[in-house]
């Protein structure tokens, strides 16, 4: 065996998908038993992009029951094993979850017609994903405040230092199921000059890391719907994402951002929003889940681009 055999190990002569959401792109292996010895090395080697096929994330689809055994419908449950670019393992990732569905589809692991949905497993559980005319939408679950009561009455609990800025700004930490630190710039100058290829600080420092998303809020022209006139809100976004570092879209970041920018605004602030990332434009619409906790629900495009196998 060569060294660059040696070096992709497991997934030598293996067939791997690229794909992406919105410009979040990810690397798709077909594992159902989790035969596959993914060492976070093999993983940051084949998600570099320089020496690797490159991606931000690697995902497995694997089945439920290899993952988590016992669980009730596991057998016929895909679930999205995630992995970030250095190989760590995250618990979420929104366009992973679109992209997830679109390569399912691909490889006919699944049939899914527009208006039908199919529940994914993750480790920040079951999401259920729907078809739509444009790709898909994803019941993203409850929103919540990571530091609670606290961060609801000071309206920040963090603050973050960046490169483009010269005093750190204040922020506010939200759970998407992953962690999120979400920072209000005053002009699209501020946004545009970040120098996000440095990782941000974050202080208090989370022990678990974050992903730091900075947005500035948009006009957008109201909507008329048949009920009437329906505002829709918008804001651009730039995110670091922990494990990977500045990526062009984040699924869960845009719901963070569209979170903290709605308490932001009080309350007359939208239940719509459109997120313009640099890989595209992601919509989040908040609604009451049957377990009357408010929901988002994340929507947007995904595709495969092509596949390649490791020599």
């Amino acid at each position: 065996m060569t060294e660059q055999q040696n070096r992709w190990g497991d997934l030598t002569g293996v067939s791997l998908t690229k794909g992406h959401g919105t410009g979040n792109d990810f690397v798709f292996v077909t594992d159902p038993d989790t035969q596959l010895d993914l060492t976070p090395e093999l993983v940051a080697a084949v998600c570099d992009r320089h020496f690797g096929i490159g991606a931000d994330g690697f995902i497995r689809a694997a089945k439920t029951s290899a993952i988590n055994p016992g669980v009730e419908g596991a057998d016929d449950q895909w679930f999205m094993d995630y992995r970030n670019a250095d190989g760590s393992i995250s618990e979420m990732c929104g366009n992973g979850v679109r992209a997830f569905v679109e390569y399912l589809v691909t490889e006919k692991l699944i049939d899914l017609a527009e208006g039908e949905r199919v529940q994914i497993g993750t480790r920040a559980g079951i999401k259920t994903v729907g078809k739509t005319e444009t790709g898909y939408a994803i019941d993203m679950g409850p929103w919540g405040f990571i530091d609670g009561d606290a961060a609801r009455e000071n309206g920040s609990d963090a603050t973050v230092s960046a490169r483009g800025l010269h005093t750190p700004r204040p922020a506010l930490s939200i759970t998407m199921g992953n962690p999120h630190t979400v920072v209000m710039l005053g002009s699209d100058g501020k946004l545009d000059g970040l120098g996000l290829e440095t990782a941000p600080k974050v202080t208090p420092t989370p022990p678990e890391g974050t992903n730091v998303e900075f947005v500035v809020t948009e006009e957008i022209e109201d909507t008329i719907a048949e009920t009437g006139e329906t505002t829709i809100g918008a804001i651009r976004m730039r995110v670091h994402e922990r494990g990977v570092g500045e990526t062009l879209s984040c699924g869960t970041g845009a719901c963070a951002a569209a979170a903290a920018t709605r308490f932001w605004g009080g309350e007359d602030a939208p239940d719509e929003w459109l997120v313009y990332v640099p890989g595209g434009t992601l919509a989040v619409t908040f609604v009451l889940g049957p377990d009357e906790l408010e929901h988002v629900v994340l929507a947007g495009p995904a595709e495969m681009v092509g596949k390649v196998v490791l020599v």
